[in-house]
């Protein structure tokens, strides 16, 4: 007995530094070979019931886990000996890429509208790039854009699906394999394989085909919906 509790567990330790290794290879990719500015989200802790809590101050976080704190969102960098650094001290912490610049940005909507907008956005034949997951939105990686380019897009419309979020200058996002207090974050579109930066579509091109996807729901509505 004692024998097999003591394999359980060398298991259970293996299996808790694969993932910490998985997190700081994640990051150093993101860094380093895409220039992808990141830094660590503050993370959860387990609660009562089964329940997770963030790991900031605040009691009643709506995004536990899931947002930068300290270090600050301004602290993004990609540079891999701070990468290394800060992973080495929380090797479990969430991957948060600071959006805008020359980051990528994306554009989110709820998961089920997300699930629904990837298969009309194949059947159209757009080229997505990169598509983040998590239990409550998917995120569809776009070129960087600057908020006057946004503001002009949106304004241009005669309608925007309001379940939309746009993640600019100034936004993050929480990239895989990271796990927030909302669940795991995964790669519904991974990027291929390789070196060389993802490509990512601008953001034009798929917010026209958004809404054109939502507006074309037969017998009204909105495919894109909450």
């Amino acid at each position: 007995m004692r024998e097999i509790l003591g394999r359980r567990r060398r298991l259970l330790l293996g299996r808790r530094r694969s993932g910490k290794s998985a997190m700081l290879g994640a990051a150093l990719t993101c860094a380093t070979e895409w220039q992808w500015p990141v830094l660590p989200g503050v993370g959860f802790r387990p609660g009562g019931r089964g329940a997770s809590r963030c790991g900031c101050p605040h009691p009643d976080c709506v995004v536990p886990g899931a947002h930068p704190f300290d270090p600050g969102l301004l602290a993004a960098t990609t540079d891999a000996r701070m990468v290394r650094w800060w992973w080495k001290n929380r090797p479990g912490a969430p991957i948060v890429l600071a959006t805008g610049g020359r980051a990528p940005c994306a554009v989110s909507l709820p998961a089920v509208a997300g699930a629904r907008a990837l298969t009309e956005l194949d059947r159209m034949g757009i080229r997505l790039g990169p598509v983040v997951a998590t239990p409550t939105r998917w995120s569809i990686l776009v070129a960087p854009y600057s908020l006057e380019v946004l503001g002009e897009l949106l304004h241009s419309q005669e309608w925007v699906p309001s379940s939309l979020r746009f993640h600019g200058d100034g936004g993050y996002l929480v990239l895989p394999p990271s796990e927030t207090g909302a669940g795991q974050v995964r790669w519904e579109r991974a990027p291929l394989p390789g070196s060389a930066a993802p490509w990512l579509p601008d953001v034009e091109a798929v917010v026209h085909a958004l809404i054109e996807a939502s507006a074309s729901t037969p017998g009204g509505g909105s495919r894109l919906a909450y």
